[in-house]
C-alpha cells in the first residue's frame, strides 16, 4: 500500500479539497500518512492569494527534496497555483511529477497511479466531471465535529486584486437537495457544526429553486440557511459573504433561527469610496455600513468580522483614513489586514503601485492599532457571559485544558475533561486574551 503525504495551505476551500482528496485516495488503496519522510507520494495543495505563492511553492518543493535522501517521493501540486500554472510548473520547479487543477481533484487517483507507473509530466488542468461527489468520509475530516461544505464554488465578481476567478472558475451552486442531504448525513454521523462555504456564499443561486420554495426569504440564500436549520444539526456557519449580495433576509434567518450562529465574516476591504470603485468591489462605504447597521440591530448579538486592504493603488492619506473611521464605526471582533501587493494575472498588477512600502507599514500600524481598540472593546462585553462552546480539541496549554469555539465564533479555551469533546457546552468567561476568551465550565 502506497502513503500519500497532503499538506494544505490557504483557505477553507482548499482544505475542503483536501478532505474529499484523502477520502478518494484512501477508497482507492492508498493509505494517508502524517508522516513526510515515509511518503512515496507527496501533494501540495496550493493558495494562489497571497504575495509570491509560487515561489513559496518552489521553496517548498526545493525543501522536499533536500528532506528525501533515502526515498525520493513523487510530487504532486494541486489547487489554484496549480490551476492557474498549468504545465509551466514543469519547466519552472524541478522535481514536480504532477499538476492537477482546481476543478480535477475527483481525478486525483487517476493522476496518482498514472505517475506511479512511470508517466512524467502528468497534468489535468479540465473541468469537475458531472458526478463528482462532494462527501467526505468521517475520517478524512479535519474535525469529527465541525465539517465544511461547499455550497458555491468559484467567483464572478472580477474585483481587480483578486485571482481567484481564474483559479476557481465561474460561480456555480449545488443543488439545495444534496446540500441538505449531506447535512443531514452529517448530523447522522455524530457532527454538531457545518460551515457552509464557498468564495461568495450569499451569492448561491441553484440552476433550480426546487425544495426551497417552502421556506422564506427573498434570495435563494436566506432560503438555504433556513432549509438547513429545518435538519435540526446544532450548529450552522457560512462563509465568505459578499457585501453586494448581502441582503436583510439573511439577518433576518439569523434571527428566527437559533442554530444559524450568530456571527456574519463580510469584508469591506477600504472605507473611501474611490478606492472601492477602484476594486470593482460593486458597493459604497455607505451601502455597506447600512448592513453593519442591520447587522448591529439584531437581538442575537452577531459577531462582525471583515478583511481590509492597506495601499491599494492610488489611495490617498484621506482614503486611508475613510477606512479608519470605518473602522471605528463598525466595531468589527477581528478584522484579517494585509498590505497590498500586486497580484500577476489580476487587472490590478496593472496598475500604478504608488503607495511606497513604508506608508504601506506606516498605515497598516495605524489602522492595527485602531482594530485593536476595536477589538479589545468587543471583547469586553463578552467577561462574565456564559457562551454556548463545542470543544474540539486539547489544549495545547494544559494537560487539562479544552480549545474550542462559541456560537459567535471565539476561540474558548478552559478546563474540562476530554469525555467533553463534541458536547456544547456552557462556559462562563473569565478572563480576555488578545485572539480568545478564557472561561470555566458551568456544571
Amino acid at each position: 500500500m502506497k502513503k500519500v503525504y497532503l499538506e494544505t495551505f490557504g483557505c477553507q476551500m482548499n482544505v475542503s479539497d483536501s478532505e474529499r482528496v484523502s477520502t478518494v485516495l484512501a477508497r482507492d488503496g492508498f493509505e494517508i500518512t502524517s508522516d513526510q519522510l515515509s511518503a512515496d507520494v507527496v501533494i501540495i495543495n496550493t493558495c494562489s492569494v497571497r504575495e509570491k505563492a509560487e515561489h513559496k511553492l518552489y521553496s517548498h518543493v526545493g525543501r522536499l527534496r533536500k528532506k528525501a535522501k533515502l526515498k525520493m517521493p513523487v510530487i504532486g501540486v494541486m489547487g489554484c497555483v496549480a490551476q492557474l500554472e498549468g504545465e509551466t510548473l514543469f519547466k519552472k520547479i524541478q522535481g514536480v511529477d504532477f499538476v492537477l487543477g482546481t476543478r480535477a481533484v475527483g481525478r486525483i487517483s487517476n493522476a496518482v497511479n498514472e505517475t506511479l507507473s512511470g508517466r512524467s509530466g502528468y497534468l489535468d488542468v479540465g473541468e469537475r466531471e458531472d458526478d463528482y461527489d462532494w462527501t467526505v468520509a468521517d475520517t478524512h475530516r479535519h474535525s469529527p465535529y465541525v465539517a465544511f461544505l461547499p455550497i458555491i464554488e468559484g467567483c464572478n465578481k472580477f474585483c481587480t486584486y483578486c485571482i481567484v476567478p481564474f483559479s476557481r472558475g465561474r460561480e456555480r451552486s449545488l443543488t439545495a437537495s444534496d446540500i441538505v442531504r449531506q447535512v443531514l448525513e452529517l448530523r447522522r454521523n455524530g457532527v454538531k457544526e457545518v460551515h457552509l462555504i464557498g468564495q461568495n456564499v450569499n451569492s448561491y443561486r441553484p440552476q433550480t429553486d426546487s425544495g426551497l420554495e417552502q421556506f422564506a426569504g427573498k434570495s435563494a440564500f436566506s432560503r438555504l440557511l433556513r432549509a438547513v436549520a429545518a435538519t435540526g444539526i446544532e450548529r450552522v456557519k457560512f462563509t465568505t459573504s459578499f457585501p453586494r449580495d448581502f441582503r436583510d433576509d439573511i439577518v433576518d434567518a439569523i434571527d428566527e433561527h437559533e442554530n444559524l450562529c450568530n456571527w456574519v465574516h463580510l469584508p469591506v476591504q477600504s472605507g473611501s469610496n474611490k478606492v472601492l470603485k477602484a476594486m470593482k468591489r460593486g458597493h459604497t462605504i455607505e451601502k455597506y455600513l447600512a448592513k453593519i447597521d442591520r447587522i448591529k440591530a439584531s437581538p442575537r448579538d452577531i459577531a462582525l468580522t471583515t478583511d481590509i486592504i492597506v495601499g491599494f493603488p492610488g489611495e490617498t492619506e484621506p482614503d486611508f483614513l475613510d477606512t479608519v473611521k470605518m473602522v471605528e464605526y463598525c466595531g468589527f471582533d477581528m478584522a484579517y489586514m494585509f498590505k497590498y501587493s500586486p497580484r500577476p494575472e489580476t487587472p490590478a498588477y496593472e496598475m500604478s503601485d504608488d503607495v511606497s512600502p513604508a506608508e504601506k507599514t506606516l498605515r497598516f500600524m495605524e489602522l492595527e492599532r485602531a482594530q485593536k481598540h476595536s477589538q479589545d472593546r468587543q471583547l469586553q462585553k463578552y467577561l462574565n457571559k456564559v457562551l454556548k462552546v463545542l470543544p474540539e480539541t486539547a489544549s495545547s496549554r494544559s494537560d487539562s485544558g479544552l480549545t474550542g469555539h462559541s456560537t459567535c465564533h471565539k476561540i474558548v479555551n478552559f478546563e474540562g475533561s476530554n469525555e467533553m469533546l463534541g458536547q456544547i457546552v456552557d462556559v462562563r468567561i473569565t478572563e480576555i486574551k488578545t485572539n480568545s476568551l478564557f472561561g470555566e465550565v458551568i456544571k
